[in-house]
């Protein structure tokens, strides 16, 4: 198979065309492609042989951006089997196959049919086959191809990073390298010239300059100066075609601004300045300012002002406002127009930031002189001093003199001048002033003890002019005079052991003084004189302002006393001398061996019979331990008194248990005590089933019949007396209970057992006589008597 390139299609490409023909026809034209062929010899078998292909692998170029009305043709494919009878059908697969590149599949034109940009795809690969069209059977082996999308120049160059913004340093040197641009082409830049840009200013000359072929722009100029001018816009341009006509450009802007350097010095608008400062300026503030210009900026433009020379460098000082870059003149002293009217003062304004490569273009600094007027004011009155401090004693007569101020018209008028005492403060109305003396003197009697220290204020004003007013700080320290008396410096709780020794030191007593250290530091302890001789205690004056308690006798009793009273007598060293007298406590206290106090108390004394603190303790836990025993011994007695048994079938028939009162003198059914007014009726004795008896009952040897001859008395005590001899009673049959009450009293009987049958005239009133026990009982049959009458 043969393939054929397309014929070219503007005359530049003519011989470009021609040469690839003829090249192609020499090495790769006529590409033939034998099929495999069996041949049959007479008497030989079959043979079959490797084919042998006649083509080399070939590339197809179609022009982009092609605009005609028709398919653009791109080549042409041919089969050595092909004979030209419309036999062979030419097929073509692969990128853009179908939609892009169609093929005629009989005569095997390839076409395209879409205008390509190399710019989007460079080449696309496709298949070619030529097959039998009856059979459908490829006739040669598939073939691959390139087809290239040859480049025109229709990319103009970008600058992808502009506008640019870039700064130089003014006065560089010319050639100083500012920026590199750089323009990109999209077209092909291994064919022809469609890549190949060139730079070019547009904009910007004779300031600065481009590489043609690196696009670095350089400054053009010598000393360019950013005071003079500080912004540039440069344009440059981006051709390709390496610049030929015709050829595609782009551009871009470069905004470049000169930085300062220091390369000005500054300068003052004048040589000469005057300045008017009146008098009355305060010390510290400001009062003028100046200012030396410089054309640079930033910190090239920062200055340091100072004063050289002058007379008033030492009156006036300057200092520089950093925002601002002025210098401001503060007074350093106070003015007085009296004494000197004028200075003269030389001030520097230098730069602080220095570039040494423009030290040809200085000095970097300059001087002027100004001249400063002092101007006359009105000034308030002067005092002499600017404070005062005056002493009086305490206790001084008001009108006490206690000092002198004096204040003066400093103006030439010399006016006359009048004080007063401000009255802000409480202070200032404890003194007087004289008006025109300006002696102060007091106005109350002051105790030092109470306020040490006053201070107060005095103002100083012209006649002529009131408004003027100075004030001056007094101070007033309150003298002391000996006018407290000394006393203890705090109540001291003295203790005495019992065991002490004569001699012993049992307190050393200090004592404290209002006054201050002049009339009260020096203090003597002494008994008081006017007392007897203590025979127990008695004092030593130490000579160091304290005084010691010492005992006089061996020991000392708690039972006997246990508090002693000693009178102490303190006079201070004053002119003249004051003294108190105090007393002193003195506890008697049980000591341990090594003098530490045990107690003082009275409910200790046992402890001097050989008892201690922990045998008193034992002590009463053992007694609290016992009182538990017996309480714990009365609850368990207690407890066994409750009946073993208590149920309805008690061998003890006799005995009812009821928790009702009763009824009184009408009851007669709560129990049956018929067996007592007959004994004859009580059954027979029974004894216990569960014990078998060793002694028989006394009252089987009575017969029945001789039950109604025996008394009720004798019943009782046989019963008794057989209880106390049957050794299996239980327990509880000790408790016998019987209503016998005995023989007829004096008081006669108030039982009610015959109440109920017969009514008894006996008299109640005897009762009464009985005490108030009685009285409830003597009312209650008092009223009865009188309701049987009736």
């Amino acid at each position: 198979m043969r393939i054929t390139s397309t014929s070219c299609i503007c005359p530049v490409l003519v011989c470009l065309c021609f040469v690839q023909r003829c090249y192609g026809a020499a090495h790769h034209g006529s590409i033939k492609v034998t099929r495999n062929q069996t041949k049959h010899i007479e008497g030989e078998t079959e043979v079959h042989h490797r084919p042998k292909r006649g083509w080399v692998w070939n590339q197809f170029f179609v022009l982009e951006e092609h605009m005609g009305p028709d398919p653009q043709y791109v080549g042409k494919l041919h089969s050595n089997s092909d004979k030209g009878d419309g036999s062979v059908k030419y097929i073509l697969t692969g990128e853009g196959a179908g939609t892009i590149f169609i093929i005629d599949d009989t005569t095997g034109d390839i076409h395209s049919t879409k205008s390509l940009d190399r710019e989007q795809k460079t080449h696309y690969v496709l298949h070619a086959q030529a097959i039998d069209r009856r059979t459908n059977k490829p006739l040669e082996p598939e073939s691959e191809f390139i087809i290239k999308v040859q480049d025109i120049n229709d990319n103009a160059p970008k600058f992808t990073d502009g506008p640019y913004i870039v700064t130089v340093p003014e006065m560089s040197e010319m050639g100083t390298s500012v920026l590199q641009v750089t323009a990109t082409d999209a077209d092909d830049p291994t064919y022809g010239n469609s890549a190949r840009v060139v730079y070019s200013i547009l904009q910007g000359q004779p300031y600065f300059s481009v590489d043609p072929k690196t696009g670095v722009i350089r400054t053009a100029l010598h000393n360019m100066d950013r005071e003079a001018r500080e912004h540039y816009s440069v344009v440059i341009q981006a051709k390709d075609m390496a610049g030929q006509v015709g050829g595609l450009s782009g551009s871009t802007t470069v905004n470049i601004t000169l930085t300062d350097v220091n390369d000005n010095p500054p300068r003052f608008p004048q040589k000469h300045y005057q300045l008017y400062v009146p008098e009355s300026a305060q010390v510290g503030s400001a009062v003028g300012k100046i200012k030396a210009n410089d054309a640079d900026t930033g910190s090239n433009a920062d200055m340091k002002y100072t004063i050289i020379n002058g007379d008033g460098a030492g009156v006036f000082s300057i200092s520089t406002d950093k925002e601002t870059r002025e210098g401001i003149l503060s007074l350093k002293k106070p003015l007085n127009y009296e004494k000197k009217k004028s200075y003269t003062l030389n001030i520097e304004g230098a730069n602080t930031h220095l570039d040494f490569r423009f030290s040809h273009l200085g000095p970097f600094k300059d001087v002027t002189m100004l001249k400063v007027i002092v101007g006359d004011v009105d000034e308030p009155p002067l005092f002499t001093m600017p404070s005062y401090v005056m002493e009086v004693y305490e206790n001084a007569k008001i009108g006490t003199p206690v000092g002198t101020v004096t204040a003066h018209d400093p103006d030439a008028a010399n006016s006359l001048v009048r004080y007063f005492i401000d009255h802000n403060t409480e202070e200032d109305r404890y003194f007087t002033i004289d008006a025109s003396t300006g002696t102060i003197k007091t106005a109350k009697i002051f105790d030092r003890e109470e306020t040490p220290w006053y201070n107060i204020t005095v103002a100083a004003s012209e006649i002529d002019n009131p408004g003027l007013v100075s004030h001056v700080p007094v101070g007033v320290r309150i003298l002391d005079v000996n006018d407290n008396p000394p006393e203890l410096a705090r109540d001291y709780d003295v203790v005495v052991c019992e065991n002490t020794k004569p001699g012993q030191v049992i307190q050393t007593i200090t004592a404290t003084d209002k006054d201050n250290s002049a009339n009260g530091a020096r203090f003597h302890f002494s008994l008081d004189e006017g007392l007897s001789l203590n025979p127990n205690f008695t004092l030593r004056n130490n000579e160091d302002n304290t005084a010691s308690i010492l005992t006089r006798r061996r020991r000392y009793s708690r039972t006997t006393q246990d508090i002693y009273y000693l009178p102490v007598l303190i006079s201070d060293g004053g002119v003249p001398p004051l003294s108190s007298s105090s007393t002193l406590t003195i506890r008697v206290c049980a000591c341990e061996r090594d003098g530490r106090v045990r107690t003082c108390h009275a409910e200790a004394f046992l402890s001097s019979a050989g008892l201690s603190t922990g045998a008193l303790i034992a002590i009463l836990l053992c007694i609290v331990i016992l009182l538990a025993i017996v309480v714990l011994f009365i609850t368990l007695r207690r407890s066994k008194k409750e009946p073993l048994i208590i149920s309805e079938e008690d061998v003890r028939e006799n005995v009812v248990t009821y928790d009702d009162e009763g009824g009184g003198e009408e009851d007669t059914e709560a129990f049956d005590i018929t067996a007592l007014r007959n004994p004859s009726a009580a059954e027979e004795l029974k004894y216990r089933r569960d014990v078998r008896p060793e002694v028989k009952p006394l009252s089987r040897n009575h017969p029945s019949s001789s039950l109604d001859s025996i008394d009720v008395q004798e019943f009782l005590n046989q019963r008794l007396a057989e209880a106390d001899l049957d050794p299996s009673v239980p327990p509880y049959d000790s408790l016998q209970t019987y209503a016998y009450e005995g023989h007829r009293s004096e008081a006669g009987s108030i039982s009610s057992l015959d109440s109920a049958t017969t009514h008894s005239d006996q008299d109640y009133n005897y009762l009464g006589d009985w005490g108030p026990e009685f009285k409830k009982l003597a009312e209650l049959y008092g009223e009865i008597e009188p309701e049987r009458t009736t």
